[in-house]
């Protein structure tokens, strides 16, 4: 298999997705891409549920910690969201609500009052014969407030690099097939 097909690699914020244009000001907006495999599934529900199923275990100790320091602030922790998908399931991907489905791209996302976010898992190129099929991993983010934005600029590191890892981590299993959606 190919080494590209277990590449991140950061691209500009797809002008096709939904959240593009989601806040009038963004206080993050980014965007990685990967390769997927011939043969893999292009739909994003799937995909985007795969992705967050094979995180590696380094990333649960990072949001427990962040947990541990939101808390105290009164904002939602991942323990709190989780809770919200146990009890509704209806609406959510795991701890995050459920905006919007297409055939080519989920919205998920969540607003708190120091901020509001959403992600975007985007599908392209299955239209074109022979184009290569990429996946693209979109957050942005409109902070409120001071705590907001101190909170994006502490954490604006780590959540790039979790994005990365979640995309090289799922492509290390292998995503589901085509026949799987």
């Amino acid at each position: 298999m190919s080494t590209e097909h277990h590449h991140a690699t950061s691209v500009s914020l797809p002008p096709e997705s939904a959240i593009a244009k989601a806040y009038a000001s963004m206080n993050l907006a980014d965007a990685y891409s990967i390769e997927l495999p011939t043969g893999a599934s292009t739909n994003p529900e799937l995909l985007a549920r795969f992705i967050f199923a094979h995180q590696a275990p380094w990333v649960s100790r990072l949001m427990a910690v962040r947990d541990a320091i939101v808390a105290g602030f009164g904002l939602k922790t991942a323990k709190h969201l989780a809770s919200l998908d146990a009890q509704s399931g209806a609406g959510r991907l795991g701890i995050f609500k459920l905006y919007s489905t297409s055939p080519t791209e989920v919205v998920l996302g969540e607003d708190d009052k120091h901020l509001d976010f959403r992600l975007s898992i985007l599908c392209s190129g299955q239209s074109s014969p022979g184009a290569k099929r990429r996946l693209t991993l979109s957050t942005v983010v409109h902070c409120h407030n001071r705590l907001g934005r101190l909170y994006i600029f502490l954490i604006a590191p780590f959540h790039r690099l979790v994005v990365q890892s979640n995309l090289r981590s799922a492509a290390r299993v292998g995503w589901p097939s085509a026949t799987e959606a």
